[in-house]
């Protein structure tokens, strides 16, 4: 599955630079063409569909964003509970009801990750579901969507996101790395270059973006069909 995800993306979009150009103006635009337009690869089309049809791409991308509010909406109450707990403490200036809020805090930070997690580990399942069936209904059905993990297996599902992320965060970080010792670097013989490798650092990420973008969605759609 990383092999064709590679491919796809490099077939696709890094050999396709007018196709490539196409989706950094669509990052550009707020993410939106970029994510409706994910939703074709989640369709299964291949190759690399053309980015085309940017009204769909931009009314499919607003849909998916309302689907990810939607999911994150838990996750969301949850940290204006703690915001809540530990401004009002603060303003009150009492130590004993400080320490309760912090405790507190930690108590909701903890339920805020297995959140997270659980959000992480069913948004990208319900994009599939979206893309095929155009349905926000569809993405919402959460029975449905646990039931396909479930098909795929959920120890075979969590290696395989994780397998993802180290293959994309090992080149991500390295880059970083190079362009953060730069930029330090730089800071200290001309603070004025140093805002040149700044500017540089965006725009090699907003190139990368559609590229990992185009690779996890491949992949992702290569986990759903693995049933079959």
């Amino acid at each position: 599955m990383l092999r064709d995800s590679y491919a796809y993306a490099k077939n696709g979009v890094f050999e396709n630079k007018n196709k490539w150009l196409m989706l950094i103006i669509a990052t550009i635009l707020l993410e939106l063409p970029l994510m409706g337009y994910l939703m074709k690869v989640f369709r299964a089309e291949k190759p690399a569909p053309e980015v085309q049809d940017w009204g769909t791409l931009f009314i499919d991308g607003i849909k998916w964003l309302i689907v990810c509010i939607i999911y994150f909406i838990p996750l969301l109450i949850v940290y204006a509970i703690l915001i809540a707990i530990v401004g009002g403490a603060a303003l009150t200036g009492d130590s004993d009801a400080m320490m309760g809020a912090m405790a507190g805090a930690g108590l909701l930070g903890l339920i805020a990750l297995v959140l997270y997690i659980i959000t992480a580990l069913l948004l990208p399942i319900a994009a599939v579901r979206f893309a095929r069936t155009g349905s926000i209904g569809e993405a919402l059905q959460f029975k449905a969507v646990i039931a396909q993990i479930g098909r795929i297996g959920w120890v075979s599902y969590i290696i395989a996101l994780i397998i993802a992320a180290i293959v994309i965060a090992i080149p991500v970080a390295i880059i970083e790395a190079i362009l953060m010792a730069l930029t330090i670097g730089l800071a200290m013989i001309a603070p004025a270059l140093s805002l040149i490798v700044v500017l540089l650092t965006a725009i090699i990420f907003l190139a990368l973006m559609p590229l990992i973008s185009v690779f996890m969605a491949r992949y992702i759609t290569q986990i759903y069909d693995s049933t079959g």
